[in-house]
């Protein structure tokens, strides 16, 4: 079996979704490696790299010839994949809801496209999901982006002559990028709120030494919600929520924003009127522009300031830490393959009816088979 690495084509991407260990844990299975050349080069892995762990070099066209999976952080373009056997999986992020089109030419193009972001939130499969692990990642650098917009100091300071004040950072969204968020304005000495909708938040927040801001007055989500994501919230919440963050906004230096719903635009968290009660130089991270954004005014690619606050809108937050995050995609991509790797056909086999294998496959035979793109 042979496995394809390829250089990632979407703008400004630097990730890379194998490196040399996961190169050599893929050939301790039986797979010989082909990688593109330049591949990792964004990430700080130079070609010598893959060299030196067993990978073969060359370019697209090489690396592509006779490979059975293809890995890539995004989906790479079908036209740019001629030439491979009907059934070769293509194994990435590959943005079903958004990029259908591309899903349909796999299809047209015989390809099994496997979405790696599909990946079900259930035990076993916790060391394959590319979006908890970049998620965590995304959570850290939005800290760091914030602190470096920021015009001041991030923990208390006494000094000689007087106090700095602790900045005030209000987390919205309480998943794993929010999780992270909490836990490194923490350790940078901030003085950190957080709310969810998901009332068993609440306990997360106290752990990591956090203040909970929860609307009372009206029921949230039980539990965890469906696979672990929140979900659309009663207009009664939401107008209870919004009188909630105002009051608690204003007073607030960082607000990072992290709410998605899969599949759905991004809900509406920050509005114009909420960002004018902030003072002259705080900042507002969006987490979810890429989704809608869950801050009015939020540009994608773009940090604006709307009412004398800077609102930080990255695209790709985890390609900002490029070299972290490739080397925890490749692993979840390492994982998926090992847990399916049949050591006599020499390559991993996804049968019908188990549950990771229909949860992520998105076509097979020529036709899109995939349950949540067909329901849409």
């Amino acid at each position: 079996m042979k496995i394809a690495v390829l250089k990632e084509g979407a703008p400004g991407e630097r990730r890379v979704a194998a490196t040399p260990e996961t190169v050599k844990k893929l050939r301790s299975l039986g797979a010989e490696l082909a990688v593109e050349s330049g591949a990792g080069i964004a990430a700080s892995i130079p070609d010598q790299a893959y060299a030196d762990a067993g990978a073969t070099l060359g370019d697209r066209a090489a690396t592509l010839a006779g490979a059975g999976i293809i890995l890539g952080v995004q989906g790479p373009d079908p036209a740019s994949l001629g030439g491979q056997a009907p059934g070769a999986w293509v194994v990435a992020g590959l943005n079903p809801f958004v990029e259908r089109a591309r899903v349909d030419a796999y299809a047209a193009a015989g390809l099994e496209a496997l979405a790696m972001e599909f990946m079900p939130r259930i035990t076993r499969a916790q060391s394959m999901d590319i979006l908890s692990s970049q998620s965590n990642l995304s959570g850290y650098r939005a800290v760091i982006d914030a602190a470096a917009e920021y015009d001041r100091a991030m923990p208390m300071m006494m000094t000689a002559a007087g106090t700095v004040s602790a900045a005030k950072l209000f987390v919205m969204g309480v998943g794993v990028a929010g999780l992270q968020a909490i836990a490194t304005a923490r350790r940078l000495g901030a003085q950190v709120s957080a709310t969810d909708v998901r009332s068993a938040t609440k306990e997360q927040i106290l752990s990591l030494g956090a203040k909970p801001i929860f609307v009372e007055s009206v029921a949230g989500i039980e539990g965890e919600g469906t696979g672990g994501y929140a979900t659309e919230m009663s207009d009664e919440y939401k107008a209870a929520q919004a009188d909630l963050v105002s009051s608690h906004i204003a007073k607030q230096d960082i607000v990072i924003t992290t709410a998605l719903i899969p599949g759905r635009p991004a809900p509406r968290l920050i509005t114009d009127a909420q960002i004018a009660t902030m003072r002259p130089g705080s900042i507002i991270v969006d987490l979810a522009v890429e989704a809608g954004g869950n801050v009015e005014g939020a540009v994608a690619g773009e940090t604006v300031e709307r009412h004398g606050v800077r609102i930080i809108g990255n695209r790709n937050v985890p390609s900002r830490i490029a070299t972290d995050s490739s080397a925890v995609f490749s692993r979840n991509l390492y994982n998926f393959l090992s847990a399916f790797w049949d050591k006599e056909a020499n390559r991993p086999i996804l049968p019908d009816g188990e549950e990771i294998g229909d949860a992520i496959r998105l076509t097979r035979d020529g036709k899109v088979v995939n349950q949540r793109l067909l329901g849409n």
